[in-house]
């Protein structure tokens, strides 16, 4: 079967609000993200080059950070697009490029973020196990082991790329496609769902399940409180994020493609409520799922390792660093206006 979806669903175009929305959007993740994220490369760089060495956490929220900031960077693209009118003007490789930086992101932090939840995991519940365990190799090899997964797992976005309709040219859009490539891309998402977002989530309540469970049988000693500050703040964040960005954008995903499916195969059926409804669904879960760059950063400040207690060092040693150069520069003004007053005498 290869025959073409109905094409009364232009009829139940969503063009104004996803100009009206994604922009706004977009541009918005773009700033904050841009410059959390940038400030926290700073930060753990600073860490590097001060300590020659990250610790394991450290490293994988570095690549937590760089997925972030190679989304951030695509998303001016994104908005420039809906700005104008849905006109995609960088060419047909720059809009597959696009589409696939989105989902290696996604699916790259969605990853890093089940390795940090098992890694504190793992440090609550065996210690000893966690202190044997971080070597730089190890780490190194979970990282590219999870880049090489996102990337091969997100190719298929690659295949799709620019359409030429009613003077523009189309990116980014679900454009009317034919009943087997409709049918092809849900089956890819509910394989997404299942490995992309179900099985890491469900890792992510395993690990935090049985570190409460650790948690509540014993007293909490002085030397422990520090760690059991970090694993609360861990689970929150990482439960926020999962449960603000990335759950309600495979929910809406879902139920979206199924309804573009009974478009594509039996029509609006006089009504276009249901339709338009998982369309703009879609586009403000999408917005939601973008934004988790912006949310990554509190992971570094609540939960890096030397994060917080490295900035505020820093923080006072530029201020005594200031301090010391409007000193000195009191003295130069204060000696200056000394020699002035001796040679009008």
């Amino acid at each position: 079967m290869n025959q073409s979806c109905i094409g009364d669903g232009q009829n139940c175009s969503i063009s104004d609000f996803k100009r009206n929305v994604y922009p706004t959007a977009y541009l918005l993740i773009f700033i904050i993200g841009l410059i959390a994220n940038l400030i926290s490369l700073c930060v753990f760089l600073k860490m590097w080059r001060a300590e020659k060495t990250l610790s394991s956490i450290n490293l994988f929220m570095v690549n937590l950070t760089v997925s972030d900031l190679m989304l951030i960077c695509s998303l001016p693209f994104r908005a420039s697009y809906y700005i104008n009118d849905s006109n995609w003007v960088f060419g047909d490789v720059t809009c597959r490029i696009m589409s696939y930086v989105l989902y290696v992101n996604m699916y790259g932090s969605i990853y890093f973020l089940m390795v940090l939840s098992v890694i504190r995991y793992v440090a609550i519940t065996k210690p000893f196990t966690y202190v044997r365990q971080q070597h730089y190799r190890c780490t190194w090899l979970v990282c590219l082991s999870i880049w090489l997964l996102v990337s091969l797992a997100s190719i298929p976005n690659l295949f799709s790329g620019t359409n030429q309709g009613e003077g523009k040219v189309t990116c980014l859009e679900l454009v009317e496609p034919a009943v087997d490539l409709l049918n092809t891309i849900i089956i890819m998402n509910y394989g997404a769902l299942l490995l992309g977002f179900l099985i890491p989530f469900l890792v992510i309540l395993v690990c935090y399940t049985f570190v409460v469970q650790r948690l509540l049988k014993q007293n909490i000693v002085k030397t422990q409180r520090q760690l059991y500050k970090k694993s609360c703040y861990l689970a929150v964040i990482v439960l926020v994020i999962f449960l603000a960005c990335f759950l309600p954008y495979h929910v809406a995903r879902s139920i979206f493609l199924q309804a573009e499916w009974d478009l594509c195969t039996n029509g609006t059926r006089g009504s276009c409520g249901y339709i338009v409804a998982a369309r703009k669904a879609a586009v403000i879960t999408h917005c939601l799922a973008s934004a988790n760059s912006c949310l990554d950063p509190l992971l570094y400040i609540f939960v890096g390792e030397n994060f917080r207690k490295f900035w505020r060092k820093k923080s006072r040693k530029q201020i005594k660093m200031n301090s010391a150069q409007r000193n000195t520069a009191n003295v130069a003004n204060a000696k200056t206006d000394i020699q002035m007053l001796s040679t009008r005498r």
